[in-house]
C-alpha cells in the first residue's frame, strides 16, 4: 500500500477518475457498502465492482469490521480506506480550550486530548499546547507522523475564505488577524492543512456522523460560551464571500446595547452566550467554574445552575426564532456543551423558538414543521468537524 497513490487520488484532480470518486466518497463517508457508493458516485455497479477489486488487491480497501480496519460489528459487505493508509489530525482553536483528535482514513479515532486555558490566550501559546497535544496522541500509536495525510482547523471566529485570516474574532479577539499557515504550516512541515469557523466545522460533523445525516439542507445554532451557527444547503457548507457566512452571534439586537466582544453593540452573543451566567456562577460559589461544571451542579438538582441554563435556553430561543423567520429550514441541529443539559435547555429553546419566529406549529402540518435536534457530541463536535475537513475535503485548503 502506497501513501503516496492515497494522497495523490485525494486531490480535486482524481476527480476524474472513477478510483479517485470512490477513493474521495470512502475518504468522506467513511465505511459503504457497494451499491452506496455506486449512489454516491454515479458510478455504474460494474465499474464500482471493477475498481473496488482493484482497490482491495491493492489492499488500499478493505472490509469494515476485519481486523485490518479495526472496527468492531460491521456488515461484512462495508467497505472502508485502509486505516493503514494514513492518519488525519483535527485541532479545535477554542475560546478557553485547545484539543486534538487524531484518527486514520477509516474515520476510527485514535486519541482525543484538550488543554484548557485562561480566555485571551495568545497564538504563541496555542502553538506550545497543539505540539505537546500532537506529541502526545501519536505516542503509543502504530500509526507515526510520516503517515499525515492531512491537519484541520477549527477556530471560534470567521475565517477569510482566500487568505486562511481570522476575521473579526468576536469570541477571541486576540486571534482577529491571524495567519493559521503562518502559524501553523511550520510544525506540519508541508502537510496540507484546512481551517474553518468552529460552527462550520461542527456542521460537517453533524452530517457526517451526527444529527444530520441524511440531510442536504439544514442550520447548526451553538449555544456555548459563545453564540454561533452554520448553514448547510445540499450538503455545502455555506461560507459567504468573507467568510462571515452563519454567524448568528453577531446579529444586531439593539444597536444601543452592551457592548460585544466583536466590536458591535447589542449582539444576540450578548444576551445568549453562557460568559455572563458562568461568571454568575462563580460569584454564586465563589469559586472558578467550567460550563461543564454548571451542567453537571443543574443535573444534580442545584436550582441556581437550573436556572442559568434555561435562561440560556430562553434567550437562545429568542435569536434561534428570528433564524428560523429568515430560513424556515427544515433541520435545526443545536450544537455547543450546553446540550449536555438536555431538556433543561432544549425545551425552554423550543418555547421561545415557538414565540418568536412566524411559522407557529399550528400553522402547518407536523411534516412542515421546524426539527430541533440536539447534537450526539457532547464536548467534540468542532474537533471532529476539523478532522471532517480533511476526510471530506471541504474549507480553504492553506498549503
Amino acid at each position: 500500500m502506497n501513501k503516496i497513490e492515497l494522497k495523490s487520488l485525494l486531490t480535486d484532480g482524481a476527480l476524474a477518475t472513477p478510483t479517485g470518486r470512490i477513493v474521495r466518497t470512502l475518504s468522506a463517508r467513511g465505511a459503504l457498502s457497494a451499491t452506496q457508493i455506486a449512489r454516491l458516485t454515479g458510478l455504474a455497479k460494474s465499474t464500482v465492482s471493477t475498481v473496488l477489486t482493484e482497490l482491495r488487491r491493492s489492499d488500499m480497501v478493505v472490509e469494515a469490521g476485519s481486523e485490518s480496519a479495526g472496527g468492531v460489528g460491521r456488515p461484512a459487505t462495508a467497505l472502508t480506506l485502509n486505516p493503514k493508509a494514513g492518519t488525519c489530525i483535527g485541532i479545535l482553536i477554542g475560546q478557553t480550550e485547545i484539543q486534538v483528535i487524531l484518527a486514520d482514513v477509516s474515520h476510527t479515532v485514535l486519541s482525543d486530548r484538550s488543554a484548557y486555558l485562561a480566555p485571551d490566550y495568545s497564538p504563541d501559546t496555542a502553538i506550545e499546547y497543539v505540539r505537546k497535544l500532537i506529541a502526545d496522541a501519536y505516542q503509543g500509536q502504530w500509526q507515526g507522523r510520516e503517515g499525515l495525510l492531512g491537519v484541520g482547523i477549527a477556530v471560534g471566529g470567521p475565517v477569510n475564505p482566500v487568505t486562511g485570516k481570522m476575521l473579526r474574532a468576536g469570541g477571541m479577539p486576540t486571534w482577529a488577524g491571524a495567519d493559521m499557515r503562518e502559524l501553523f504550516g511550520p510544525i506540519f512541515d508541508g502537510v496540507p492543512i484546512f481551517c474553518d469557523n468552529e460552527s462550520n466545522c461542527a456542521a460537517i460533523a453533524e452530517m457526517t456522523w451526527g444529527a444530520a445525516q441524511g440531510h442536504d439542507d439544514f442550520i447548526v445554532y451553538t449555544l456555548d460560551l459563545g453564540v454561533g451557527g452554520a448553514i448547510v444547503s445540499g450538503g455545502r457548507v455555506l461560507r459567504g464571500i468573507a467568510g462571515g457566512a452563519g454567524e448568528f452571534g453577531h446579529v444586531v439586537l439593539d444597536p444601543n446595547g452592551p457592548p460585544c466582544r466583536c466590536g458591535n453593540r447589542g449582539c444576540l452573543d450578548v444576551y445568549a452566550s453562557f460568559r455572563e451566567p458562568l461568571a454568575e456562577s462563580e460569584r454564586h460559589f465563589g469559586r472558578s467554574m467550567r460550563l461543564a461544571d454548571v451542567v453537571e451542579l443543574a443535573l444534580g438538582g442545584d436550582a441556581t445552575c437550573r436556572a442559568l441554563i434555561e435562561r440560556a435556553g430562553e434567550a437562545g430561543g429568542h435569536g434561534l426564532g428570528l433564524i428560523g423567520s429568515v430560513f424556515n429550514p427544515t433541520l435545526v441541529v443545536v450544537s455547543g456543551r450546553l446540550v449536555a443539559a438536555g431538556d433543561m435547555l432544549m425545551r425552554p429553546l423550543a418555547e421561545s423558538f415557538e414565540r418568536h419566529t412566524l411559522v407557529k406549529h399550528g400553522d402547518v402540518p407536523d411534516t412542515a414543521r421546524t426539527i430541533l435536534s440536539p447534537s450526539r457530541f457532547s464536548d467534540n463536535g468542532a474537533c471532529m468537524g476539523a478532522v471532517g475537513l480533511v476526510l471530506r475535503h471541504h474549507g480553504r485548503l492553506l498549503n
